[in-house]
């Protein structure tokens, strides 16, 4: 059974201070497999705070795959911006900016979305798609395929579609050829989770897309503060939230949803009634009612 801790919109440079702490211990005490951090680590990409999310990364339990979002790279600073845009995350995060990690369960890799040429949406682009294409289709089915991107490839409903990744339809049907089985974004500062075949109708496959809320930031567009531990256990990926309590001054249980996987079909959605008998580690599922959260202000 493999476990990942999925952190995105950590937002150094806007970000609740007294939250830092007990993320860092909430995270440890999870005892990933893998710690996923989908992009936006500074809010302006500035030297300090780059400096602050290095400090952060290096307090979180190791191996990491973590991408750089639109906010990691410079707004006002037209010359690094065009020049060198990632420069900074090459100092400070990592000279890769698409990593991957490989094990004998699971393949994660990491795409960069970030572009010069817009201010907040993502693109991914042909030579990127090519690469994870023969990147991913290597392994054979047993293997859990997972792409890390800032850019989500699906919306909330009612949320703005030009929020998904640019060519994000070009991209999911290679996905689907190497039998991609979970896409983990972040960038909406909203949690979500559902089956990519609700808007990408692809024959035979079905893959899932988990967004992560802000983990940290003071924006937090109506939610609380939080994260995702993603557990997996072929042919079951368990997908639990944490929230922040202010009340309890922790990260705590919010709710967890199940999915299995069948071939032909892809990912599915269990009801509660059946995923509350699969049993992935520290004594179940994890599976808790919904609670539902105090809003913070954006």
């Amino acid at each position: 059974m493999k476990k990942i801790v999925h952190l995105s919109d950590l937002h150094f440079g806007r970000i609740d201070a007294g939250l830092v702490g007990p993320l860092v211990e909430a995270v440890s005490e999870a005892r990933p497999s893998l710690v996923v951090v989908s992009g936006d680590l500074t809010q302006r990409a500035r030297s300090h705070q780059f400096e602050e999310a290095r400090a952060f990364l290096d307090r979180l339990p190791k191996p990491q795959v973590v991408v750089p979002g639109n906010h990691d790279v410079p707004l006002y600073d037209v010359v690094e911006r065009f020049a060198r845009p990632l420069d900074k995350w090459r100092r400070f995060i990592s000279e890769e900016v698409e990593p991957v990690y490989e094990d004998e369960e699971m393949v994660v890799a990491g795409v960069n979305t970030a572009r010069s040429l817009t201010r907040k949406y993502g693109r991914v682009n042909e030579r990127q798609v090519a690469g994870l294409k023969e990147r991913l289709c290597k392994y054979p089915d047993g293997v859990l395929k997972v792409i890390v991107t800032h850019h989500p490839f699906d919306v909330p409903a009612g949320a703005d579609e030009r929020e998904i990744v640019g060519r994000a339809r070009m991209a999911m049907e290679a996905f689907a050829a190497c039998g991609a089985d979970l896409l983990l974004a972040g960038h909406m500062h909203v949690s979500q989770t559902g089956r990519t075949a609700e808007r990408y109708k692809i024959q035979g496959h079905s893959a899932l897309f988990v967004q992560a809320g802000t983990a940290t930031s003071t924006r937090g567009r109506g939610e609380a503060n939080s994260f995702n531990v993603i557990r997996l256990k072929h042919p079951h990926i368990q997908v639990e939230r944490r929230v922040w309590r202010a009340e309890a001054g922790s990260y705590a249980r919010a709710n967890a949803e199940t999915f299995r996987h069948t071939p032909g079909e892809g990912w599915e959605r269990l009801p509660e009634e059946v995923a509350a008998g699969i049993t992935f580690d520290e004594g179940g599922t994890g599976l808790q009612p919904h609670v539902p959260e105090k809003s913070r202000e954006p």
